[in-house]
């Protein structure tokens, strides 16, 4: 083999290996597994969090006057008969439950009570967010199982100028403590049809769409 060949195909391999190694680290071109195939192996999703504005309904059995459906407060509370300014934001319905259920048990001999997440606004923690050129940015309540399908539903989608092939998303991750960014490809998936392009969200995801330039 010619010896500027062989410089060429080790050049190559090089970058091929860089490039590879560029993928494993983390970087903006890191990609995410299909929802198609993810969805296989899923379990329950991640228990949820009371938010401020979420609306609940408490329910005492065989005693419905205890119960209320009721708003949690922007400061975190709530209040119910015989309870004022119990804080919710934080807790899962059944810690939520557990709470009132202490409570009552001043007044009632062993109450059981149920709380159910009637309207959910939820934590940011527990929100997925999509920013940029999309029809209508939000903050989303994150939903078991949600995937990125579901999420450009809920925002009606891309704006006419997007670029949505070059989208983000941006996710905390807990066994690093640092953020991690993957290429999404969003005009193949809402655009074109394309399954693949389709994966699975996690609570605190961020999505970024920019726009085009000309």
């Amino acid at each position: 083999m010619p010896i500027d060949c062989f410089t060429r195909l080790l050049a190559g391999s090089a970058m091929a290996s860089l490039a590879l190694s560029g993928c494993a680290s983390g970087g903006g071109g890191q990609q995410l597994p299909p929802a198609a195939f993810v969805s296989m192996q899923e379990g329950p999703g991640e228990e949820y969090v009371i938010g401020a504005l979420d609306e609940l309904t408490i329910f005492v059995w065989r005693n419905p006057e205890l119960g209320a459906q009721v708003q949690v407060r922007p400061d975190g509370r709530i209040t119910t008969p015989l309870i004022t300014d119990m804080p919710a934001v934080g807790k899962t319905p059944k810690m939520l439950a557990d709470d009132i259920t202490l409570q009552l048990s001043q007044y009632i001999q062993e109450p059981l009570v149920s709380v159910i997440v009637n309207k959910f606004a939820g934590t940011f923690s527990q929100q997925v967010r999509v920013v940029g050129a999309t029809t209508k940015p939000a903050s989303i309540p994150y939903r078991a199982n949600m995937t990125l399908l579901d999420a450009m539903i809920a925002v009606g989608g891309l704006s006419e100028y997007a670029a949505g092939n070059k989208a983000r998303l941006i996710r905390f991750d807990k066994g690093s403590g640092t953020q991690k960014e993957y290429a999404i490809k969003l005009g193949d998936l809402l655009r074109k049809g394309d399954s693949k392009a389709n994966v699975m969200l996690m609570p605190g995801d961020v999505i970024i769409i920019p726009e085009s330039t000309f």
